[in-house]
């Protein structure tokens, strides 16, 4: 494990070939909002060096994920000039750009752009060009407790039955001993429950909108779905499920209380606890958008008086040199780099000895299928590229979350559902 100071001198060498170095004494200083999942957290710390290397203070403004979305949001559509680099996703990048929003990324060789796992570079762009650099990308896959399955005789398989799935999480429920046999997202938000959500409904042969970009979400396919989910929940999942999204079940599953997890591949690099073997995504005869595509990738607000900084930082942070600094650092090591991003990182014989999960995150990252089918008009696995999205899918969310409270019937909650996706999109003028 290298000092501190070597780590520090690694990345010295890393700014220098992946970013042009800042001319000594020179001093700036951006203000940068991150979503508050753990990557990001260690980004803070390891990004120390760099300000000592170039001279740049890094003001961080560490948010959860619902909150974040709608302050950069509102931020970045009015020009508010709040931050100087911003933490966006898929839905926003192509949107945004394509809006002028935010600014177009170019960066030099040493970057190695096609490096960049396709997936991620597409999603992240429009029409050819990049506009938000991934920090961390992510599909979703079962992360489950193989010694609770073993010991209750049930086993779990790649893309296995929404059916199977119930009866392996029925197994191994045992709330008399705090293990619950599926934890959840139930938390309202287009991207918090509706990212999982909405991968129940693709594997179910469902989609938010048809042909025509009506609402589809009184169909035969949202009810089967929206069922088997307050169902599946419901009876298996720990109490307050409405109540959780990502960190929230992370830290129940660290506790030892969560018999299995279906959600971002990424959360595998921060499960602490033994037993943990992967599948990929479950389905209900439907494969195609039973796991999810995602980013999480920083960008410039355009018309920012410190781009050339901002994009100095980003470079670095999404770069080969960030990765090997993470590796490298005292705190981290390959287990805890970024992925999900870059074909080098799994091509890395230190990474995959570091990361069990590898092999099923990559697999489930390169099925996942964004682009338009028959089913669905729209670019997007767990999302619907589409400007009014956003409001629509948070205006859904909190209809979903009533349902697995109890507040609401699954009829009653689709059924107000539709009318508010309804009223959105005849406003917007798609019909």
């Amino acid at each position: 494990m290298k000092s501190l100071r070597n780590t520090a001198l690694g990345l010295a060498l890393g700014v220098a070939t992946a970013t042009t170095a800042f001319a000594e004494g020179h001093s700036k200083s951006l203000t940068i909002a991150i979503v508050n999942n753990g990557h990001m957290i260690n980004m803070q710390k390891v990004a120390e060096a760099y300000t000592g290397v170039t001279g740049v203070e890094l003001n961080w403004v560490s948010l959860e994920e619902g909150v974040l979305r709608e302050q950069v949001t509102s931020d970045t559509a009015t020009g508010g000039g709040q931050y100087d680099i911003i933490n966006i996703g898929m839905q926003e990048a192509p949107i945004w750009g394509a809006a002028g929003w935010i600014e177009p990324l170019e960066f030099g060789a040493a970057y190695d752009i096609d490096d960049m796992l396709p997936a991620m570079r597409n999603g992240l762009s429009h029409e050819g060009t990049l506009y938000a650099a991934p920090f961390y990308g992510e599909s979703s896959m079962v992360m489950y407790r193989k010694d609770l399955m073993d010991a209750a005789g049930v086993t779990v398989a790649d893309n296995d039955s929404w059916d199977n799935i119930k009866a392996a999480a029925a197994a191994v429920h045992d709330p008399d001993n705090g293990v619950y046999g599926a934890c959840l997202r139930g938390k309202p938000g287009w991207g918090d429950n509706m990212a999982f959500v909405t991968t129940v409904v693709n594997s179910f042969g469902g989609a938010w909108f048809d042909a025509d970009f009506r609402p589809t979400l009184e169909s035969d396919e949202w009810k089967a779905a929206i069922n088997f989910y307050v169902d599946l929940l419901g009876n298996y999942g720990p109490p307050g499920s409405e109540g959780n999204s990502f960190n929230e079940i992370l830290a129940l599953y660290n506790e030892g209380k969560c018999g299995m997890w279906i959600d971002a591949t990424i959360a595998a690099s921060f499960l602490e606890v033994d037993g943990v073997a992967y599948a990929q995504s479950p389905n209900a005869g439907n494969p195609v958008g039973a796991n999810w595509l995602w980013a999480w990738a920083m960008a410039v607000p355009a018309g920012s008086p410190n781009s050339e900084e901002s994009m100095k930082f980003i470079e670095w942070a999404t770069s080969k040199a960030y990765i090997q600094a993470v590796a490298n650092h005292k705190d981290f090591g390959w287990g805890s780099v970024p992925t999900g991003t870059r074909a080098s990182t799994y091509a890395s014989a230190d990474f995959q000895a570091a990361a069990p999960f590898a092999a099923a995150e990559m697999a489930a990252i390169e099925s996942a299928a964004p682009e338009a089918t028959d089913i669905k008009p729209y670019v997007g696995v767990q999302f619907a590229a589409i400007p009014e999205f956003p409001e629509v899918g948070t205006a859904v969310a909190q209809e979903i979350a009533a349902a697995l409270s109890g507040a609401k019937s699954v009829d009653e909650a689709l059924a107000a559902s539709q009318a508010a996706a309804d009223a959105i999109m005849s406003e917007a003028g798609y019909y």
